[in-house]
């Protein structure tokens, strides 16, 4: 609802030839139990920077991680996999979760040039792979790798299934607890993705 919000008002805005000196501020709703903040209308629509806060930084570093693996499983997909739905799936995968990737880290360089001159350091956060929801183990991405055909489909199929689960509950807990638009955007992306992706990964019937 905030993001729809603050799209009306730019949208009005940028209709509107009056002068705004003289306007009321314009409300913007912060999180649950947040109080709401207010921005002068001449403000809406530019590039006055608030720092992100540090579950928006944690979900984007460790996003990154996250995503990072699921290129290499899904990678392994063309040579290994016997299903054509499990390499069509693994296809998708790749070429979505590639451009996330390149778009999260666009966002921490835009981070990392603004925050210096707003009194932050700039520095982002170290995560801990291993402890990430849904991460496939090192045992289990050597089982996946030497797995061909249907072996490599039902064990491709699971990891990835829970791999995404993962990453949508990365993603729940970053939309309660963040701020940044821009990254409230992305995690409702892999929620929609992810979750459709799941879907159809459960309905693939390995033989």
């Amino acid at each position: 609802m905030r993001i729809l919000f603050i799209a009306a008002v730019i949208a009005f805005l940028a209709a509107c030839t009056a002068r705004t000196e003289d306007a009321p501020p314009v409300i913007v709703p912060n999180g649950p139990g947040e109080p709401a903040a207010t921005m002068a209308p001449g403000d809406v629509g530019t590039d006055r920077w608030v720092a992100p806060s540090e579950a928006d930084l944690e979900y984007v570093a460790s996003m990154i991680a996250h995503h990072a693996q699921a290129l290499d499983m899904s990678k392994l997909a063309p040579e290994r996999a016997a299903h054509e739905t499990v390499k069509g799936l693994a296809s998708r995968i790749h070429d979505t979760q590639g451009p996330e990737i390149a778009a999260m880290e666009q966002w921490q360089r835009q981070f990392a040039e603004k925050a210096p001159a707003h009194g932050h350091s700039g520095t982002l956060p170290q995560v801990d792979h291993k402890s990430m929801p849904g991460m496939a183990t090192d045992e289990q991405l050597a089982a996946l790798k030497a797995a061909r055909g249907a072996d490599f489909d039902r064990l491709f199929l699971r990891l990835m299934i829970a791999h995404h689960e993962g990453a949508l509950k990365m993603a729940v807990d970053l939309l309660s607890t963040g701020t940044d638009v821009r990254v409230e955007e992305m995690a409702n992306d892999v929620v929609a993705s992810q979750s459709d992706e799941i879907a159809r990964m459960k309905a693939i019937t390995i033989p």
